[in-house]
């Protein structure tokens, strides 16, 4: 047993830890200096990663969705965590010059675009502000210079690819975007940023949809049919209409087709695809041909592409030529150099490289991507391209041990960016440049940071606005050897 004097210490020391919470929390509280359901006026002073306004009231960071930069605006406060809240407008009390009205008649409702709001030039000054603090916050890289971002000759009409859930509200069938932060499905007519070609495809089978009285499909029960419907928009207006369904049968297939072909004289393709599966996944493994060709044709520069319901091609085809002319110009080729693809997917960029390289190698891990890639790479009669299915990781040292020699290694990961171990693979290769295209500043700072310390220094980042009144924005940037 333990002795008094022992009890009295150890109580004393109890009492102290507690005493010693008790002042942590309530340091805590107090350092916490606004409450759910109250309003606080809030200075505005930077656009966040999903174009939601940034200001802090008393030091502490309020994201105010809608409210732009400039701007002192009172909120009603929805969300309260440790180290930030969430607030909602309830009155602009000084109003940005760069506020517009947007011209969408749903946009405050739909999740689809977050900066129509925004007057276009200066959101083409906060997404370049956005790689800027992006790479001197995370990449720890202060001093490397970022362009102005390039922006579309139009902000509206340019996604060539559209894909809407379908569902029902109060007997009517709705297609179109989700709700902000929701699976509220937003009935959606006229979408400013589709090409017309895709509006026409979502009103039409809308309309047969009702009229022939198909089942939509209900995720909460997973009942119903029909899940999605997706769009493809080619050169000179052609059309491909991929349905989606929970069922491997479509019911009423023949008078759908039949239907959806009067509406749109400019659809050349009709296919479904089956997803059985209770996810939120859009696409299942596998698609059929319901009607008409396999693919559409879309061009970017001086090649054609052949596109199938699943494959990855860029949704701005005009601001693709910029991005890819871009990255074809940092990687500084004269016709002598040999380059790997590190991310080649259908080929685009790989097949703009082999315009001015000597050999290009285009590497992927999805088999059904190579394939189209090779396609591709025939369709447009290249040659001194060649497409690999593997891992990066294996495959480009496998390369290096055959005797490949790259002087350009060009990548365009996913939106979560390159682990350690692809750029360390990256660096042993002992390119002269690398090309890093990126969808998400906040993964390329940290893989510039990351290639920094393997001997590669950024020299620049070019923004380029692919998407328009929407919080996204692609970049490339140029890598260099420190000890070329």
């Amino acid at each position: 047993m333990l002795a008094e004097e022992d009890l009295q210490m150890l109580g004393s020391k109890i009492l102290k830890r507690d005493g010693s919470r008790k002042e942590e929390m309530f340091k805590m509280k107090k350092e916490i200096p606004v409450t759910r359901g109250k309003m606080y006026e809030i200075e505005i002073d930077s656009l966040g990663t999903s174009g939601e306004g940034v200001g802090r009231y008393e030091e502490f960071t309020v994201f105010v969705p809608g409210a732009l930069p400039g701007e002192r605006v009172m909120v009603l406060m929805e969300e309260v965590k440790k180290s930030y809240g969430k607030g909602r407008i309830q009155e602009i009390l000084k109003k940005s010059e760069d506020r517009v009205s947007p011209v969408c008649s749903i946009y405050d409702r739909c999740g689809g675009c977050q900066l129509q709001h925004l007057e276009y030039m200066a959101q083409l000054k906060a997404k370049r502000r956005q790689v800027i603090d992006a790479v001197t916050r995370i990449g720890k890289l202060p001093d490397l210079f970022v362009a102005p971002t390039i922006g579309a000759a139009s902000p509206w009409n340019y996604r060539n690819k559209m894909q809407f859930p379908i569902g029902r509200k109060k007997d009517r069938v709705v297609i179109g975007c989700f709700a902000r932060g929701s699976h509220e499905i937003i009935d959606t007519m006229d979408c400013h940023i589709q090409k017309e070609g895709n509006n026409e495809v979502v009103n039409a089978l809308r309309e047969i949809v009702a009229k022939l009285r198909i089942p939509v499909y209900d995720e909460d029960k997973h009942t119903g049919v029909l899940r999605h419907v997706i769009g493809r928009v080619g050169r000179n207006g052609e059309i491909m209409a991929v349905i989606v369904t929970a069922t491997k049968q479509l019911p009423r297939e023949k008078e759908l087709v039949k239907l959806l072909r009067a509406a749109l004289p400019q659809v050349v393709s009709i296919q479904q695809n089956i997803q059985t599966y209770r996810n939120n996944v859009i696409m299942g493994r596998d698609t059929r041909l319901i009607w008409g060709r396999p693919t559409i044709l879309d061009t970017i520069g001086r090649l054609s592409f052949h596109i199938s319901p699943r494959s990855f091609f860029q949704v701005n085809t005009g601001q693709a030529e910029v991005l890819y002319g871009k990255a074809l110009e940092y990687a500084g080729l004269c016709g002598e150099e040999i380059v790997i693809d590190a991310y080649c997917g259908t080929g685009t960029i790989t097949l703009f490289l082999a315009q001015k390289a000597q050999k290009v190698y285009g590497i992927e891990i999805v088999k059904p991507a190579i394939l189209d890639a090779r396609k591709n790479a025939r369709d447009n009669h290249v040659k001194n391209a060649e497409f690999l299915v593997g891992d990066a990781t294996q495959v480009m040292p496998r390369l290096y041990r055959q005797g490949v020699r790259p002087d350009v290694v060009v990548v365009d990961p996913p939106r979560a960016g390159c682990t350690p171990v692809v750029l360390k693979t990256f660096a042993d290769m002992e390119p002269q440049r690398i090309v890093y295209v990126s969808c998400n500043p906040a993964s390329l700072a940290r893989d510039l940071g990351i290639l920094d310390g393997l001997g590669y220094r950024a020299v620049k980042v070019q923004p380029v606005d692919m998407f328009p009144n929407t919080s996204s924005i692609e970049a490339v940037a140029l890598i260099v050897r420190k000890d070329a």
